[in-house]
């Protein structure tokens, strides 16, 4: 029985890891007020979304698993290896300069906050 849900779990990471989309994270500090939800705190493990996701805050709320998938400048190595972090939309970064603009805990979860800047993979 056991090994029907080893089957399962595994086959179940891959078809997700499959269907991950590349992106670059950058991280902020001020969660509220947001886009989403004003002055309502929604939690730390949070982001913000581009203008490309945005789709006038038809986003807001969703939730995203998120993977460091490498360096986007010196800093050599940044991402903590197999590392993933789940985030809900609740605000917009229309100059973020990054996809997916990530609440300091949930970048920090990821990678070396000195980065600043990282690659990822998100679905």
């Amino acid at each position: 029985m056991k090994s029907i849900f080893f089957i399962i779990f595994l086959v179940s990471s891959l078809v997700s890891m499959d269907s991950a989309i590349p992106g670059t994270a950058t991280f902020y500090q001020q969660y509220t007020p947001s886009a989403c939800y004003g002055s309502t705190p929604e939690g730390v493990m949070i982001a913000a979304a581009s203008d490309p996701l945005w789709e006038g805050g038809a986003i807001c709320g969703k939730t995203f698993t998120v993977k460091c998938a490498g360096a986007t400048n010196a800093v050599p190595h940044p991402c903590y290896d197999g590392k993933t972090v789940t985030v809900k939309i609740v605000d917009h970064c229309p100059r973020c300069g990054g996809t997916l603009d990530l609440s300091k805990e949930a970048f920090e979860s990821l990678a070396d906050p000195v980065a600043g800047v990282i690659k990822i993979e998100y679905w």
